[in-house]
């Protein structure tokens, strides 16, 4: 990528931490088990880099994907805990271009990230991934992805996730070879909404143990962002 284009680390926890589902995004396209076509980023190269990170705060399910069924990834920077997640190092325009497919908008306009970037937070809607977050720094960029306005709910306001969706996380942290696949099932099994619903043995049986992408890798942790210390 140009060295004079602005460039973010995009904090993928969802299905995006599967590089296979993040193609889509930036490609265009309909996934084989997807419902929905997606128009793809104006600039459609894939990300310079991609790592595994540990973000403060936790990862929980919620609301019903219209997609996969079950409960959606979530992120709560403020929840007590950490987060694991895959760090896409791209231009701004790609991630507002991604952020806009999360949001049903048409992408094609760079987001305005000076709120975010400067308080941590930005509500650009009421919808369940139009709040943007910056947790932090990695090499000195900054780390931001997108999350529901709400705090992380009680049990009441959980839900448990399909097994598809679960196959697509476990993949994409797995493939990192930063965390062994009994690690990243036990994980996703202890993520508020999925536990008690989903041991670690069967988020594990839903796939091969998969092989890493790259070299084995160490997570990095962002460093601390605005509000936080």
């Amino acid at each position: 990528m140009p060295e004079t284009a602005p460039r973010v680390w995009y904090a993928a926890y969802g299905s995006n931490t599967h590089a296979e589902r993040l193609r889509y995004y930036l490609d265009g396209g309909r996934p084989p088990d997807g419902a929905r076509e997606f128009p793809g980023c104006r600039d459609r190269r894939p990300p310079e880099r991609s790592v595994p990170v540990v973000l403060p705060g936790r990862v929980y399910f919620a609301a019903e994907s219209p997609v996969w069924g079950g409960g959606l990834a979530f992120y709560d920077p403020a929840a007590d805990g950490t987060a694991w997640s895959v760090a896409h190092l791209l231009t701004v325009g790609q991630f507002s271009d991604i952020a806009a497919q999360e949001m049903y908008r048409e992408p094609g306009a760079d987001l305005d990230l000076t709120e975010a970037l400067a308080t941590g937070r930005s509500a650009l809607g009421a919808g369940r991934y139009e709040t943007l977050v910056c947790p932090g720094l990695l090499d000195g960029i900054p780390v931001v992805t997108f999350t529901a306005p709400w705090p992380m709910p009680d049990d009441g306001g959980l839900r448990a996730p399909s097994a598809a969706y679960l196959r697509h996380l476990a993949a994409g942290l797995a493939g990192t070879g930063a965390w062994p696949h009994a690690d990243v099932a036990a994980y996703l099994a202890s993520c508020p909404g999925a536990a008690g619903h989903w041991t670690a043995e069967r988020v594990a049986g839903l796939s091969a143990p998969t092989a890493p992408t790259g070299p084995p890798a160490r997570p990095s942790r962002c460093r601390p962002g605005p509000g936080r210390s």
